[in-house]
């Protein structure tokens, strides 16, 4: 079946409130996932862990819960066309992956029940009225607040000293990333570093963007969270420019980033379960606080740094999480 049928399927079969369903345990429940990303081995990874979470909570696939996936691969358009599609589907929860695809679900409805993931600064981008209060359809798992940005900024500067100038590659329409700019400014005064905004909405964006910044010397990159900004194309860049570059997940360390500091993806997709759980069960998210993470991880990638004639310091090193030689 096709995904815009069973999409209008969805809509005739799940028209009674919530409540109601939340009453009969073995009542099928239907859950959409809408992700700005692609549908690559790094999100199948993510989804594993929420379905194998889910079914020690009693949530079977086919018996109890369907699960719908809708991808946007880092169109915020498409991402916009699929948030309707949900929103017009009447699922009994929906679940928004990144800052686009919970602004683009927001826009579409105000009164079914949200769930997120990987969002940063929620309060601040009008998401919720508090952490501990979010009020409202709405809760669920941030990933960085704003003060982050000067983390990232200190990180880069340690593994790479000579670095004096440096670019933020962000999503203009993204509120979080205001956030993320700012922090990043206020900690470049104690650093002596020049912090400037790479403004981006697609992909030749980003490439013409990057080509620009580095044609000066002593640049460096922090890679803002965004599905355009979360494939391999930063990374390739930031290596044929030389530029040393920090990005917010270790699956860009990985894929031959230098560095990378955030949080663990696959563990926050452990725990949002336990919200999917209790809010088909019947709590309304208003009642449920908004959760932040636990821990963040350094990773560092030798192979990147050498290439790039840096020589990091035995005390970083000590510090990161994982080492990638």
């Amino acid at each position: 079946m096709r995904r815009r049928d069973l999409l209008t399927l969805l809509a005739g079969a799940a028209a009674w409130p919530l409540a109601a369903r939340a009453q009969d345990p073995e009542k099928l429940r239907r859950v959409v996932v809408l992700m700005g990303i692609a549908n690559d081995a790094e999100a199948q990874a993510r989804v594993q862990a929420l379905r194998q979470e889910l079914q020690g909570s009693g949530w079977t696939e086919g018996r109890n819960i369907q699960i719908d996936y809708m991808f946007a691969n880092g169109d915020v358009e498409r991402m916009n066309v699929n948030a309707k599609e949900a929103v017009a589907s009447r699922p009994d929860l929906i679940l928004a992956v990144t800052n686009p695809a919970l602004q683009a679900i927001r826009n579409a409805t105000h009164g079914q029940p949200i769930l997120f993931l990987q969002v940063s600064d929620p309060v601040g981008g009008g998401f919720v009225e508090s952490l501990a209060h979010p009020g409202g359809n709405i809760t669920g798992f941030t990933n960085f607040e704003p003060d982050i940005g000067g983390k990232w900024l200190q990180t880069l500067k340690e593994v790479a000293p000579a670095v004096e100038r440096v670019a933020v590659v962000l999503h203009p329409e993204t509120s979080a990333h205001a956030g993320f700019l700012r922090a990043a400014q206020t900690a470049s005064v104690a650093l002596g570093i020049r912090v400037t905004p790479l403004g981006v909405r697609n992909v030749n964006e980003i490439a013409r963007a990057i080509a620009q910044f580095a044609l000066l010397p002593k640049g460096g990159l922090i890679v803002a969270p965004h599905p355009l900004t979360r494939g391999q194309l930063t990374v390739d860049l930031a290596a044929h420019h030389r530029l040393p570059a920090i990005y917010p997940f270790g699956f860009h360390a990985r894929e031959g980033g230098l560095v990378s500091y955030g949080i663990d993806q696959i563990d926050q997709w452990r725990r949002a379960a336990t919200y999917v759980d209790r809010i088909l069960r019947g709590t309304n998210p208003a009642n449920l606080p908004v959760q932040q993470p636990t821990k963040y991880e350094l990773m560092i990638n030798l192979k990147t740094a050498r290439a790039l004639g840096l020589e990091v310091s035995p005390m970083l090193l000590g510090r990161a999480d994982e080492v990638i030689e």
